[in-house]
């Protein structure tokens, strides 16, 4: 057994920072406290070997089946060392740290052919990708609480390149792999990691609540299919900050699960904190959608620096869908070298089957965008609600949209009404102009 005094230190210090932050720098971190575990182990005490050839999964999960019988009292940290460790998928388990030391890298093998296949999620009835079950998570929890993934932004490594060219190919036979998904779980903390190469979205909690994932890295090269950034779906109480993401998809998406299956599910995602996140994509910065039909509600996003993207706030959803997006407050967004600043539309996302519901009509009212600064964007923005589902109480306030030269600048709106104050360039006739003592930002 080795020496974790320099783990007390660096857990000392995690906690003091989180509870010293003033009213300058917000945060909803402490949602979910930074347990203490006395009890430590390393993966080299169960064999761990770190060269990058040695395949570790008996190692991991003899480790972590020690970690769930054995029942320490505060739970155990599982110490990962300086080393790459490749190894197949595994389940985490309850009262667990999960610790990649400085130098450490979790690298998920690439012979794909005996990886796990688990059931499709009840609100997607069926994989995202292709129907029937879907590949397993690289790392996995399922039911799970007071879980921690954290250290000294160690790596943890997808290699989705395999997954990637079979998708391009259409040789997929199930829908890929998350670098991590969480479910039916609580009380999780993700932080000061780098998480890298997902094969498909890179960290999904769904069913979840007590969500905490701050001071992350997620990468993924920009050509890379479908490898969103952080997932929130059917999930409540997350908080989201301080991060930055690279990657082929939106960076943060809220989602609440697919269309009928979504619908009788009936599980919303809500109390959602979005902060201080900085990133680049070809997609989205913030998303809100496509399947959103359990319902996302309260959702804050705010401090948001996204430069050469696609659109920098999305919301979106479908005929089909039905649930409803309100009271969405989204503040204090620059956007640098977009397609388009703001985009709102109906008309987004394909269904699972033929067997959708076309009445199920999505409800969006309630939609606060406030103090956006975008340069050489090429479309201010566009609004696109439903004829027979108007998007209502769509509020801008304090937007400047600048444009380079000979660029398309204007917005464009149909169905929706809503208001808007100091918007430039001039917003459409939808969203008459406020004035005098009545501001639409007045919410924030």
């Amino acid at each position: 057994m080795w020496r974790f005094s320099v783990l007390i230190l660096l857990f000392s210090h995690l906690a003091v920072s989180s509870s010293s932050l003033g009213d300058s720098e917000a945060t909803c971190s402490g949602i979910v406290s930074l347990p203490n575990r006395n009890d430590r182990i390393s993966i080299t005490d169960f064999g761990g070997v770190g060269d990058g050839r040695t395949v570790n999964t008996k190692a991991f999960r003899e480790a972590i089946y020690r970690i769930q019988h054995l029942k320490r009292r505060g739970g155990t940290l599982l110490y990962i060392p300086p080393g790459v460790f490749l190894t197949e998928s595994f389940n985490l388990t309850s009262h667990m740290t999960l610790f990649l030391a400085k130098g450490a890298v979790l690298k998920a093998v690439q012979d794909i052919w005996n990886w796990p296949l688990i059931d499709p999620l009840p609100s997607y009835g069926r994989g995202r990708e292709l129907p029937g079950a879907r590949y397993m998570s690289f790392i996995h929890g399922d039911g799970i609480r007071d879980v921690v993934i954290t250290g000294e932004n160690g790596t943890i490594d997808g290699q989705g390149e395999v997954w990637w060219n079979m998708w391009r190919s259409r040789t997929l036979k199930f829908t890929r792999p998350n670098l991590i998904e969480l479910k039916n779980s609580k009380e999780i903390i993700i932080s000061n990691v780098v998480f890298q190469n997902s094969p498909f979205w890179n960290i999904h909690p769904v069913y979840c609540s007590d969500i905490v994932i701050h001071h992350v890295t997620i990468l993924a090269p920009q050509d890379s299919p479908n490898t969103d950034g952080i997932d929130p779906d059917s999930s409540s109480n997350v908080c989201i900050e301080d991060s930055y993401i690279s990657t082929g998809d939106d960076l943060v998406a809220i989602k609440s699960g697919w269309d009928e299956y979504g619908i009788a599910f009936g599980r919303p995602s809500s109390n959602i904190t979005i902060r201080r996140i900085t990133g680049s994509t070809p997609f989205a910065g913030i998303a809100i959608g496509s399947e959103t039909s359990g319902g996302i509600k309260n959702i804050v996003a705010e401090h948001i620096s996204l430069s050469n993207m696609g659109v920098g706030v999305n919301i979106k959803t479908n005929i089909g869908r039905g649930g409803y997006i309100k009271n969405i407050k989204i503040s204090n967004v620059y956007v640098e070298n977009a397609r388009y600043g703001i985009k709102i539309a109906g008309d987004t996302g394909d269904h699972p089957d033929a067997y959708y519901n076309p009445n199920a009509l999505p409800v969006v009212k309630g939609i606060h965008i406030n103090n956006v600064w975008g340069v050489n964007v090429r479309n201010a923005g566009s609004i696109q609600g439903l004829k027979d589902s108007p998007f209502t109480g769509i509020c801008l306030s304090e937007i400047n949209i600048h444009g380079s030269l000979n660029t398309y600048r204007t917005w464009k709106c149909s169905d929706v009404i809503g208001t808007s104050l100091k918007v430039s360039p001039w917003p459409c006739s939808e969203l008459r102009t406020t004035g005098g003592s009545y501001s639409c930002s007045s919410t924030f």
